[in-house]
């Protein structure tokens, strides 16, 4: 998975890309935390929650499928203040992965 920041003094956008590495899903969950005050101001292609640091991203009715080796993009706007550290404590439905 990779995570590419766009970022300015009060607020960023993420683009996440998953490459599904497994077996095929007919539907994903991305879980990660934030370090800071990262707070969720909307989403596109996931439908993203968000409680206190613990952010939940489920698949879209258009991208649950995720073959084996495809890859599946989402975003979201946020703000915060203070550090804006990347998450390391990605999981795709449960099992841990590894930014590139």
């Amino acid at each position: 998975m990779s995570w590419t920041a766009n970022q300015w003094n009060t607020g960023f956008t993420a683009d996440v890309r998953v490459t599904n590495r497994g077996a095929a899903l007919t539907g994903w969950t991305m879980t990660w935390s934030f370090s800071g005050n990262q707070q969720i101001t909307n989403a596109w292609n996931a439908q993203v929650t968000q409680s206190g640091r613990n952010v939940t991203a489920r698949n879209a009715a258009w991208n649950g499928s995720l073959p084996t080796n495809g890859t599946v993009s989402f975003g979201f706007q946020a703000t915060y203040s203070g550090a804006n550290d990347r998450p390391t404590d990605f999981q795709l439905n449960g099992t841990p992965c590894q930014p590139s």
